[in-house]
C-alpha cells in the first residue's frame, strides 16, 4: 500500500510505514507545505490500524537540510508576529503529532541531519545513523535562540544538559561518533546498511504487541512531568490496563505450549 501525500514520499507494508522527503537535490528541505502535510498525518495516525511503526528515512544521501532558506527563511523575515507565531506554533505542531501519535518512530539518517531535520530525528523514539551523519541544531547560526520545537526540553533529556547546552548554543555539528557515545544515535550503520537497519528494527517492534507499544510510548511522554510516585502509579495502571488485552492472553497460551507469541493488537 502506498500514501499519495504531495510533500514526501510514504510507503506501506508490512505495517511499517516508511516516510522520506523529497527533495533530494536540495538535501531535503522541509517547506511551509510539507511541515504542514507531515503535522496531518502523524495527526490521523492514531486512528490507522494499518500502520505499526513508521520509519523517518533518508533519501539521495541526507535526512533533512532544516527548513528551506528560499521557501521558509526568507519569507519569515518579511511576516508580522501574528505570523511568525502561527508558523513557530506549527513546527511545533509537528513535534507533538510525532510525540501523540502512538506508533514507535524510528528515524534513519544519513548525511545532513540539521535544523529542523535533527528536531525530526530528536522526536523519534529510536534514532539510526550512518557515520556520514551530521547533526546541528542550527538555529543560532541564522540569529535564533536555541530553543526551537522542544529542543530545550527534548534534547536535554536524550543527552544531558552539559552536551544539549553546547549544541544549542553552538550550532556545531555532532558527529555521528559523537551522537552514539551521547545516547542520541540507538546504532550507527554503514550508509548501505541503514536502511535494512531501520526497517529490521521496525519489524520487529511491528510483530510485538502493538498496545503495549501504544502504552509505553505514552508513558514515556505523560511521566516527564510527573513525580515518581505519580509515575509509578499511572505504570500501575497502564499495566493493568495491558493484562485486559488479548495479546497478554496469547502470551501467556504461547509460553505455555512453548510456542512463540503472534501477537494481533488487541
Amino acid at each position: 500500500m502506498t500514501d499519495t501525500p504531495q510533500n514526501f514520499r510514504c510507503e506501506i507494508e508490512g505495517g511499517i510505514a516508511t516516510l522520506r522527503l523529497d527533495r533530494p537535490d536540495r538535501k531535503n528541505p522541509l517547506t511551509f507545505e510539507s511541515y504542514a502535510e507531515l503535522r496531518d498525518w502523524f495527526r490521523a495516525l492514531p486512528y490507522r490500524d494499518d500502520v505499526k511503526a513508521v520509519v523517518f528515512g533518508s533519501n539521495g544521501g541526507n535526512f533533512c537540510s532544516g527548513g528551506d532558506v528560499h521557501d521558509i527563511i526568507g519569507p519569515l523575515t518579511k511576516m508580522t508576529m501574528k505570523e511568525l507565531l502561527a508558523f513557530t506554533r506549527m513546527t511545533g505542531d509537528l513535534v507533538k503529532a510525532m510525540i501523540n501519535c502512538h506508533k514507535p518512530v524510528i528515524a534513519a539518517a544519513d548525511g545532513v541531519c540539521v535544523g529542523a531535520g535533527a528536531i525530526v530525528a530528536m522526536a523519534s523514539d529510536l534514532r539510526v545513523a550512518t557515520p556520514e551523519t551530521k547533526t546541528a541544531f542550527l538555529f543560532t547560526k541564522v540569529g535564533l535562540a536555541g530553543c526551537d520545537m522542544g529542543a530545550c526540553a527534548m534534547l536535554p533529556r536524550i543527552i544531558g544538559q552539559g552536551r544539549a547546552s553546547e549544541l544549542l548554543y553552538t550550532g556545531r555539528s555532532m558527529s555521528a561518533e559523537e551522537g552514539q557515545a551521547w545516547g542520541f544515535w540507538n546504532k550507527v550503520v554503514p550508509a548501505a546498511e541503514l536502511d535494512a537497519a531501520a526497517q529490521d528494527m521496525a519489524a520487529r517492534i511491528a510483530a510485538g504487541p502493538n498496545f503495549g507499544h501504544m502504552m509505553t510510548k505514552t508513558m514515556l511522554n505523560q511521566e516527564w512531568s510527573m513525580s515518581l510516585e505519580q509515575a509509578i502509579e499511572a505504570e500501575a495502571q497502564a499495566q493493568a490496563i495491558c493484562m485486559q488485552t488479548e495479546d497478554f492472553t496469547r502470551a501467556y497460551n504461547a509460553f505455555v505450549a512453548k510456542e512463540k507469541p503472534v501477537f494481533e493488537g488487541d
